[in-house]
């Protein structure tokens, strides 16, 4: 079956490629295992050079790997610019301080000298989505490899071009042959690839059936995983929040990606004395969006990545009005060529509604009035997800006390939720386990070896 780039902001073909036969990917991860076996004797100094050089690379070509952004699913231009530059800025940080975070942890005992060390493991493979076709790899290669181990991408079908230029940047960068590899195959090859005893360990971005079906052939392999799968982010604003600025956040907390995030704001929960305030305010920015072209600088919102997404999103928001949820605004295909949707808001969302009970992943924004704050952190919580969540509120201490009765893997006070590479990141309950970026996230894949020596 080719792997396809359709253009989402016209529907048409750009470029068709040929999938890789089973012979040519277990190829590829022979070569891969024995690229481990030499990169992880290279010093921390060198690799360190070369991770550098990719940001340097990154940064230089930074317009040229936007386009390929923009054109395969469609983010808006200056978006798809900045995901280059961010995936320069984690190249950077871990070039940086892999040699520290990676150091020998020396712990007194009863024995005359012992330490934690930790080790790399080898061949990692990486299944990774198309809406940040860059970020998301990068957030795993260069934690891999600058802790010694090797990577082997397979990409979502959609992306072809992006994955192939992430590999190209590695090699320009001087990184040795075969330390990070594209995979140009469907996702029915994946539990082949997992069984291939070269193959130590797997981490998946994207939706939860999917992170099933990976997570399910490692555990029968034993072998690592790091899921980082949907999200439904509640935004909370309480009565004391600074509430323009609240309403500013929350349009670009929603529609940021095109609303294609897993960490982007989906349920805006708002206590009752500044509910009505909110929904006006909030629905007349949504209104306002410039819809368009996205590789034009003034377009906010862009097109869906594929026609399939933009119906399953379109019947979610039917079905939810259907069984009584409020339409604000949006709600209709857009009547042009590719695959566009309007910002669309609903209200009096109830449990049984996919607005209130499923991930939507578009440009869809749900609002709850809750009675106080405290049920407000109920709403929030009353969600099979727990990925990320932005609460607004001027008492400080009051917020952070609130933020522990969240259940996310981060809340964000005051501030848009977002991925850093000094943080880390990641979810509870079905949104995944395990955690990316920062310390946490490279040791991850690697042997925490102890040694003891009498």
């Amino acid at each position: 079956m080719p792997l396809e780039t359709i253009n989402p902001a016209t529907g048409e073909l750009v470029k068709s490629f040929t999938e890789m036969t089973k012979k040519e990917v277990d190829d590829i991860i022979d070569h891969s295992h024995d690229a481990f076996l030499s990169w992880r004797n290279v010093r921390y100094s060198e690799r360190s050079k070369l991770m550098m050089n990719a940001a340097n690379v990154l940064k230089e070509r930074k317009e040229e790997y936007g386009k390929i952004l923009t054109l395969e699913m469609g983010k808006t231009i200056k978006q798809a610019i900045a995901e280059v530059e961010k995936c320069a800025w984690v190249c950077e940080y871990y070039a940086k301080n892999t040699e520290e975070i990676l150091k020998q942890e020396i712990i007194e005992t009863d024995a005359s000298e012992s330490y934690v060390q930790f080790d790399p493991i080898g061949v990692v493979l990486a299944v990774m989505p198309w809406n940040f076709p860059f970020w998301q790899v990068f957030r795993f290669a260069a934690p891999a490899l600058m802790a010694g181990n090797v990577g082997i991408l397979k990409h979502a079908s959609n992306v072809p071009m992006s994955a192939l230029a992430i590999e190209q940047i590695f090699s320009h960068a001087g990184f040795p042959q075969n330390t990070f590899k594209t995979l140009l195959i469907g996702s029915s090859q994946v539990s082949d690839i997992i069984k291939n005893p070269k193959v130590k360990a797997a981490t998946l971005t994207g939706s939860e059936h999917a992170g099933k079906k990976v997570a399910s052939s490692c555990g029968n392999e034993l072998k690592k995983t790091v899921m980082e799968l949907g999200g439904s982010d509640p935004f909370i604003i309480l009565e004391d929040a600074n509430l323009d600025e609240a309403i500013n956040t929350a349009v670009i907390a929603r529609l940021i990606n095109n609303g294609q995030s897993c960490i982007a704001a989906k349920r805006f929960i708002v206590v009752k004395e500044i509910y009505n305030e909110f929904e006006k305010k909030f629905v007349e920015k949504m209104k306002n969006v410039k819809i368009g072209d996205p590789m034009i600088e003034e377009t906010e919102l862009g097109p869906m990545a594929r026609e399939d997404l933009l119906i399953e999103l379109d019947e979610q928001v039917k079905k939810s009005v259907k069984l009584g949820a409020k339409l604000l605004c949006g709600g209709e295909r857009l009547n042009r060529q590719g695959y566009y949707y309007p910002a669309t808001v609903i209200a009096d969302s109830k449990p049984g509604m996919p607005s209130y009970d499923e991930e939507l992943f578009g440009p869809v924004a749900s609002l709850f009035k809750a009675a106080d704050d405290e049920d407000a952190i109920r709403i929030a919580n009353d969600s099979p997800f727990g990925l990320g969540a932005s609460l607004w509120s001027n008492n400080l201490e009051k917020a952070k006390s609130l933020a522990t009765k969240i259940e996310s893997g981060s809340v964000f006070i005051n501030g848009l939720v977002k991925s850093d590479p000094r943080l880390p990141f990641g979810g509870v309950k079905i949104s995944g386990y395990g955690r990316e970026l920062s310390h946490y996230g490279i040791k991850e894949f690697v042997n925490v070896k102890t040694v003891w020596i009498a």
